[in-house]
């Protein structure tokens, strides 16, 4: 890709390494115990990947030009060119000039990172029914959203940059992506109460599995393949992971162009991805039994994808307006804070919880 330098590499490369380290760490790798996250362990390693996360957002701010190896006002201009930054250097000199930059791609930063982690809600309500459908011991989660993580990295590193390519060649392709978000919204906002139940045998991903290959009947422990009279089988506990990486693809066709509503800059969206679904496995020990309580919080996902995709539709209206990236950034909070105090302060009745659930 032409906007890419052997200097965005290596910093790519550098994120990349740290990422894994800490993932690794959060992850338990290194131990090869197998029991059920508690939820000290799991509140510590949120807010050790919301402290990173925001983190990452200050370091933008004051380093973000390492990101692209920026040394020149020309070339911060062609980056707000290239990258459809909503600002303006016109008259300012190099330092300020990159202030006002880092300062934007911050904000786009942390945008993302809020719509992407808000949308991961939706995912732990789809993981949770995944483990309770297939009967996976609790003790073996930790291994399987190990894998099922590092899966979603690498396909998100896949969708984002041919996703950035795409939309560079053909504009036209916001357009969609802002139709498709508004459909999206409306659909969630209309099936908000369907619970949804999967039923292992009847998923698209076990019948192919089961046509294709040969898989063991019954869980092996912590095992994905078995060998067995010289042959070898994947278990049930592999046919969980394909299930979740499936699922993982369904929701980053979601959440990817909802982030490009707010940045075009392949990096940015995907450190704001990263950091986003790298706490989803503690989030998803945290949150797994009181996500039930939010009752209005589908209410809002489906107002959130609803206002990015109109942004879409009506970017250079906006745009004449002075509508900004924090604009956005306030609209999204907006929406999230309500959605989830009216599930605090206005809970709905037992029956409703009782239909909700059954």
């Amino acid at each position: 890709m032409e906007y890419t330098s052997s200097y965005e590499l290596l910093f790519f490369a550098l994120f990349l390494v740290f990422i894994f380290a800490v993932l690794l760490l959060d992850l338990g790798v290194f131990t090869k115990e197998y029991k059920r996250v508690g939820v000290t362990e799991a509140t510590v390693w949120s807010v050790v990947w919301i402290m990173l996360s925001v983190g990452f957002y200050f370091f933008i701010i004051h380093f973000g030009y390492l990101i692209h190896g920026i040394e020149t006002t020309e070339e911060i201009q062609n980056r707000i060119i290239t990258f459809k930054h909503p600002i303006s250097i016109e008259g300012l000199d190099f330092n300020e000039a990159l202030k006002v930059y880092e300062k934007n791609l911050a904000l786009e930063y942390i945008t993302g990172y809020i719509i992407e982690k808000s949308l991961s809600v939706d995912n732990i309500f789809v993981i949770i029914m995944i483990f309770y459908a297939f009967g996976v011991d609790e003790k073996y989660y930790k291994r399987v959203l190990l894998w099922g993580i590092i899966g979603a990295v690498v396909m998100r590193f896949i969708f984002i940059f041919t996703g950035a390519a795409l939309v560079r060649q053909f504009d036209w392709l916001l357009l969609i992506f802002g139709a498709f978000l508004v459909f999206t919204g409306i659909k969630l906002y209309l099936d908000r109460n369907k619970t949804g139940k999967i039923e292992p045998e009847k998923h698209p991903v076990v019948k192919f599995a089961s046509k294709y290959f040969r898989v063991h009947k019954r869980f092996e422990k912590q095992y994905f393949f078995i060998k067995k009279e010289g042959k070898w089988f994947m278990t049930p506990l592999f046919l969980v992971l394909l299930v979740i990486e499936f699922s993982d693809v369904i929701f980053a066709v979601d959440s990817i162009p909802a982030i490009f509503a707010i940045s075009k800059d392949p990096y940015i969206i995907f450190f704001s991805n990263i950091f986003a679904i790298l706490g989803l496995r503690a989030l998803f020990f945290l949150l797994a039994n009181v996500l039930n309580r939010f009752y209005y919080l589908k209410i809002g996902l489906a107002a959130l994808l609803s206002f990015i995709g109109l942004k879409m539709l009506l970017h250079s209206y906006l745009e004449r307006l002075g509508f900004t990236t924090l604009h956005s950034l306030y609209v999204i909070l907006g929406i999230l804070s309500i959605s989830i105090l009216a599930s605090v302060i206005f809970p709905p009745s037992a029956e409703k919880r009782a239909a909700r659930q059954g």
